[in-house]
């Protein structure tokens, strides 16, 4: 009796997993959340040893998994090293991807990797094979590759963590943190740096070491790294420096980053450099490093070496601008991801040209691919809206700051004016919501929503209605 339950249960499974990567995701990541939040309710995990409201712990948990870093209780002072060791697991495990650590899994417990667990990582590199139709397997990472890519975000995430913990180290103990307590506080760092996350174990976040530029620089490589995502990273392993032989999705993942660095950094310099409160009373170094900084970190890093809050109006926009974009497609930000932004712009671009097709680097884009970029910007743009209006309604403060905090928490980023730390418990699940479509993918949120795709044998009349 128990050999056919068993049975039926793995066979309900394997029908769930084959037939939808995209709704196993969404269930994979709502049972996480729930773990975590009975692991950050238990009265071990807070400072005062009694158990975590539920609404903050909920709050966390998805933030957590999620690897954003908002958080509506102080970090530093409310978990115990129970309760921080238990986030520190949860980066991890939602920065690999569920699609991606299920596989290791299951990897791990079989000896093997079938075409089947290969579909269901897959669904992690490549977010359009989340609607379960063909796939033109000439992307980043083909479907031969995926037992590569799994290897590559195991190696890559334990070596990069542990080399950026090494290098942060020192800079914790000179900046007065116990020796001691900095052996785990530097992996933590390195681990919230890598993983986007930004949350800061200390008290005072990172105002001990903002003129620690070494510090600061560790992890902002962290950040890009984090943020270039795992298939460009087993790209550029297997193919190194030969550019020429890079897929295109890794051109554009690096080109577009870069550019967006550069030009947020000039732009918060222009913004900030006479604002008192952030930038105005710094030397010319010490502004044109931190507008670097800050440019990094609202593109998905979550860390802040200056109040949000005061920033001008226009930074904030700014800034909002950067975090909806996010970074790189499988990676561990969130966002929109940069090659969306970067084939709507050649999209855009072909257009003025009046060419017939979209290209790039001797490359034609599909319009398949043309639609899912749009997809995904019209989603979350809707996502952030809805999110906006429900949150402005319930907390009646300034539009800014709930603007800019939902697309924080919708991008992943972490960075807050400090409204979400004041949030009722209505707008923390709210909130906490925003995070996890943003997370999940808009994309993925949606093929997981919609029935089974059905093939159409027929093509209906063509008719062109006025658009501009």
């Amino acid at each position: 009796m128990l050999r056919t339950a068993a049975g039926a249960v793995r066979d309900v499974l394997r029908q769930v997993t084959t037939a939808s990567p995209a709704r196993f995701a969404v269930a994979v990541f709502l049972v996480l959340i729930a773990l975590f939040t009975a692991l950050l309710s238990l009265p071990a995990a807070s400072a005062t040893g009694r158990a975590t409201h539920f609404a903050d712990a909920l709050f966390t948990a998805v933030s957590t998994v999620c690897v954003t870093g908002l958080s509506t209780v102080d970090m530093g002072t409310h978990w115990s090293p129970l309760g921080l060791a238990i986030i520190y697991v949860g980066v991890n495990v939602g920065a690999m991807g569920v699609l991606t650590f299920a596989s290791i899994l299951g990897l791990i417990i079989s000896k093997r990797l079938g075409l089947r667990a290969k579909l269901i990582a897959a669904g992690d590199s490549n977010p359009l094979r989340a609607h379960g139709g063909p796939i033109n397997e000439g992307q980043t990472v083909r479907l031969g590759e995926v037992g590569s890519l799994l290897a590559t975000v195991a190696f890559s995430t334990l070596i990069i963590e542990a080399v950026l913990a090494l290098l942060m180290y020192p800079s914790l103990v000179i900046g007065g943190v116990e020796p001691l307590r900095a052996l785990w506080e530097a992996p933590f760092y390195s681990a919230m740096s890598f993983t986007n996350t930004g949350f800061t174990p200390n008290p005072g976040g990172l105002a001990p070491f903002q003129h620690d530029y070494f510090f600061l620089t560790v992890m902002m490589a962290g950040v890009f790294l984090g943020s270039l995502g795992f298939p460009v990273i087993y790209a550029l392993w297997r193919h190194r420096w030969r550019t020429r032989q890079w897929p295109l999705h890794v051109k554009l993942t690096i080109i577009t980053t870069m550019l967006l660095f550069i030009a947020g950094a000039l732009v918060f310099l222009v913004l900030e450099f006479n604002n008192p409160k952030t930038f105005g009373d710094r030397n010319a170094w010490d502004t044109i490093f931190q507008s670097f900084f800050l440019s990094g970190m609202t593109r998905s890093g979550g860390f802040s070496t200056v109040d949000i809050s005061q920033l001008h109006g226009s930074s904030l926009i700014v800034g909002s601008m950067l975090m909806f974009v996010g970074g790189g497609s499988a990676s561990t930000a969130g966002g929109i991801k940069v090659t969306t932004l970067a084939v709507l712009a050649l999209a855009v671009w072909s257009e003025a040209k009046g060419r017939p097709s979209v290209q790039a680097f001797g490359r034609r884009i599909p319009s398949d691919v043309q639609r899912v970029a749009l997809s995904v910007v019209a989603w979350g743009a809707t996502l952030v809206a809805v999110s906006t209006v429900t949150i402005a309604q319930i907390t009646q403060a300034p539009i800014a700051d709930v603007l800019f905090d939902v697309i924080s928490a919708f991008a992943t980023v972490g960075l807050s004016t400090g409204l979400t730390g004041d949030l009722p418990d209505a707008a923390k699940f709210v909130l906490a919501g925003t995070m996890l479509f943003g997370r999940v993918g808009t994309v993925t949120l949606a093929a997981a929503i919609a029935a089974t795709s059905r093939s159409q044998l027929y093509a209906l009349p063509v008719e062109r209605p006025i658009v501009g």
